[in-house]
């Protein structure tokens, strides 16, 4: 399992998780009951469900880049290209915008 926290504005939004089910996404409550919260995508909009998909979501898909920087990212961590979750975390800490994307160890940390 491949457990990312999504932070929204510098604030934890919520965890985004790969299983042999395919991703999920769920808001964190705490971001949920502060008034000022967001939601990440007009995609994903704020609630207590969890959204389920057999494909990475669209939004966090296009988190992740493209091109020529995608090519130098694959070969340097040696990412399999069709490990969207792992591009993901290893490409989207520090993205241009509101999100970004910290990897999660298993145990919670």
């Amino acid at each position: 399992m491949k457990i990312a926290k999504v932070y929204m504005h510098g604030k934890w939004a919520g965890l985004l998780t790969e299983d042999e089910d395919g991703y999920h996404f769920q808001y964190e409550k705490s971001y949920l009951q502060h008034p000022e919260s967001e939601a990440i995508s007009i995609t994903l909009p704020l609630t207590g469900n969890t959204y389920d998909s057999k494909i990475l979501f669209p939004f966090f898909d296009g988190l992740i880049p493209e091109g020529w920087l995608l090519d130098i990212a694959q070969k340097n961590w040696k990412l399999d290209p069709r490990d969207r979750m792992s591009i993901l975390l290893k490409t989207c800490h520090d993205c241009i915008g509101a999100v970004s994307i910290q990897a999660q160890e298993k145990d919670g940390e």
